[in-house]
């Protein structure tokens, strides 16, 4: 018993930077509260005392804000960041080393009696508010985006975000000379992690992809014909006027089919 309460703690270390010491730990963390009642909670209902179990975890929601149906089944190292206002049914299966935030909700979408309630696989995490309703599985690894509302199935390591939840495709790394002209301009989409996906940045990150790499066709394009005829000027383009706010950016020099870069 003693094991697994130091292997809570040290989940509790491993994944909130705010936690100091393992007092504070023990004293201020509602949701490892929530998972050590529903510990007793969960031995009570499979062992047959049934109001009891109900009666103990109804105890746990009154002090801690977390709701457990005895009857639900979670791994080891299951971590309730902040804890308050979550919700987890009956029939819910939780794997090992799984995070939920504040406000998220393992329901069902069903009165009929049986499995109704969401499996997640090892290592998911799920974001704050977020609601995933009904009897399928979340894979392995998987991730639930803040206040998404999750009704099917999310593959293993995904990323799945909005109403109805869907699956956000992985964005590739930027090239050398993309990053560095971004830095430049004082403007870097690609900062964004799979943890923080956003549309909106996303397709400016395509779209400024797509600019630089017709700029470098082009400036290809110049210098063939300049070979070809001397008399075709090599390509000179305009100076990019910048914002205010990047005037004091670091000029960024990348490698154009091995030669500088020219000024933009």
């Amino acid at each position: 018993m003693f094991a697994r309460i130091r292997e809570d703690i040290a989940s509790v270390f491993d994944r909130d930077p705010a936690a100091r010491n393992t007092w504070e730990v023990l004293t201020c963390y509602p949701g490892l509260h929530a998972l050590w009642g529903h510990r007793v909670s969960h031995w009570l209902w499979t062992h047959g005392c049934k109001w009891l179990a109900r009666f103990n975890s109804n105890l746990a929601r009154w002090l801690t804000g977390v709701e457990i149906h005895p009857g639900a089944s979670i791994g080891r190292r299951f971590f309730i960041d902040h804890g308050m206002g979550v919700v987890i049914g009956e029939t819910a299966e939780i794997g090992d080393d799984v995070t939920l935030y504040h406000g998220v909700t393992l329901g069902g979408v069903s009165w009929n009696k049986g499995k109704r309630h969401p499996t997640l696989g090892n290592r998911v995490v799920v974001g704050a508010g977020a609601k995933i309703l009904g009897p399928f599985t979340v894979g392995e690894g998987a991730r639930v985006g803040s206040n998404s509302v999750v009704v099917r199935e999310v593959p293993p390591g995904a990323t799945v975000v909005g109403i109805p939840a869907r699956v956000v495709q992985e964005r590739a790394e930027p090239s050398p000379a993309v990053a560095a002209v971004a830095k430049r301009m004082g403007f870097d989409a690609y900062g964004l992690s799979r943890d923080m996906p956003d549309p909106v940045a996303n397709a400016v990150s395509v779209m400024f992809d797509h600019v630089q790499r017709l700029d470098e066709q082009l400036v290809k394009i110049c210098r063939l014909l300049h070979e070809v005829d001397s008399r075709m000027p090599e390509l000179e383009l305009s100076k990019l006027e910048l914002p205010d706010f990047c005037a004091d950016a670091p000029p960024a020099l990348d490698s154009l089919a091995g030669n500088e870069r020219p000024k933009v």
